[in-house]
């Protein structure tokens, strides 16, 4: 009832909608991070609030760092959208992806706790050459 006497004062709440159609409601769909030099590794905070993790995927390929999110919800499902007055919550595949040149890709770890991906990337260290005496027989 709320909803519909909101609507009825606001003529100009139908642009909103309107406006996410056509221009997309992107909110997620470049979802924030922070990246940190602690010296030795970069460590990535990806804010994704309300994921599974299970349904949070990373892959390294090439020097590139892929993250991608999946948010499903009932209003995908034919038979329960009839029943939505309002879906607000956004549903839907969030990717981003990351060079990570410099990066020892061999030893990057993820984690996932109250909504935050933190993945550290340990900097590449190029191994030091080594002398050595070799003995003639």
């Amino acid at each position: 009832m709320a909803m519909l006497i909101d609507r009825r004062y606001n003529p100009f709440r139908d642009f909103e909608d309107i406006d996410r159609s056509f221009f997309g409601d992107n909110s997620l769909a470049e979802f924030k991070t922070d990246i940190r030099d602690i010296g030795d590794a970069y460590v990535m905070e990806c804010d994704l609030p309300g994921f599974r993790k299970e349904d949070i995927a990373l892959n390294l390929h090439d020097k590139v760092l892929t993250i991608k999110a999946e948010r499903h919800s009932d209003f995908e499902n034919a038979e329960k959208k009839g029943s939505y007055l309002r879906c607000e919550r956004s549903f839907g595949s969030y990717t981003r992806s990351f060079d990570v040149t410099g990066v020892d890709t061999t030893k990057v770890r993820a984690a996932y706790n109250n909504g935050v991906l933190a993945i550290t990337l340990p900097k590449y260290v190029k191994p030091q050459p080594t002398a050595q005496t070799i003995s003639i027989d």
